[in-house]
């Protein structure tokens, strides 16, 4: 993974977020990895999913995949594979190195994109929900607020702000920095042609897994509704602020937060299969 993330800057947030929407469908199963002509036959998978757009870097856990089977045949799931990327990606940024459990099988069960869609959350996903959605993977409102912090590398398409920039009924309330929010307008033009392919960084630490995210929603520098609300939400305000004041604490969260994600609805034993080919069934 080392060589993947020194020849590409954006694989490791793209493999932190490849782990966060396989997890998040049906469970941490590498359903995600499956091509839509799997096996030749054509099917409606879960990669084709309007909320999967910008998914990348499948193709380095096929890569990955490979050299291990060469090493150790039927041994490791994709499903682990996806789990070691992705902790090790935050590492390589400079987060916490995580203890994560091994032993997943990957599903034979592809769920479909619209299944995908109604499981993934939205970009403008209210403190209440995320809180509940969280809370189904046993994480407390401490986990669930460094969980999110996983923004702390990474950019988001101009496609997922456009709603919250330019509707006519925003709240007030929004929580919005001023100067923030002319500069995320003028990198997200209202009429721009290419919204799916424009970003902004989430902060201005993009490429280093720190604290850094939570210094600026305190400032009201968050570019989806989530992070702002966070920050004055009386149900995670507080730790926010905690974690914009101790990067360990953060750290510690987000690293518990991370295994009991990383442990979600997993399949073990005789459960599932172990793919040889992550995107084939």
């Amino acid at each position: 993974m080392r060589a993947v993330f020194m020849a590409d800057p954006a694989a490791p947030p793209a493999l932190l977020r490849l782990m966060f929407h396989d997890c998040q469908v049906q469970g941490c199963d590498a359903s995600i990895l499956v091509d839509e002509d799997a096996n030749g036959v054509q099917i409606t998978s879960e990669i084709t999913a309007a909320r999967n757009f910008g998914v990348r870097n499948r193709d380095s856990i096929s890569y990955a995949k490979s050299l291990l089977e060469s090493q150790c045949p039927g041994q490791v799931s994709c499903s682990d594979v996806i789990i070691m990327a992705a902790r090790d990606a935050v590492a390589f940024l400079g987060g916490p190195l995580i203890n994560v459990p091994l032993g997943r099988r990957d599903s034979s069960n592809i769920p479909s994109s619209a299944v995908a869609d109604s499981s993934i959350p939205p970009p403008n996903i209210q403190v209440g929900d995320m809180l509940r959605l969280f809370a189904k993977k046993g994480m407390t409102t401490e986990e669930s607020v460094a969980i999110i912090g996983a923004h702390t590398i990474g950019a988001t398409h101009c496609v997922n702000l456009m709603n919250r920039l330019y509707r006519s009924d925003r709240p007030s309330t929004d929580g919005m920095n001023p100067a923030y929010e002319l500069m995320l307008r003028s990198a997200c033009p209202r009429f721009s042609l290419t919204p799916n392919i424009s970003i902004v960084a989430n902060d201005l630490t993009m490429v280093t897994f720190d604290n850094h995210y939570y210094r600026s929603l305190m400032a009201g520098q968050g570019a989806l509704a989530i992070d702002t609300a966070m920050a004055s939400d009386p149900r995670t305000a507080p730790f926010v602020a905690r974690f914009a004041s101790d990067q360990d604490q953060f750290f510690n969260a987000f690293s518990s937060a991370f295994v009991k994600l990383s442990y979600s609805n997993v399949l073990t034993g005789n459960q599932g299969v172990i793919r040889e080919n992550c995107a084939r069934m």
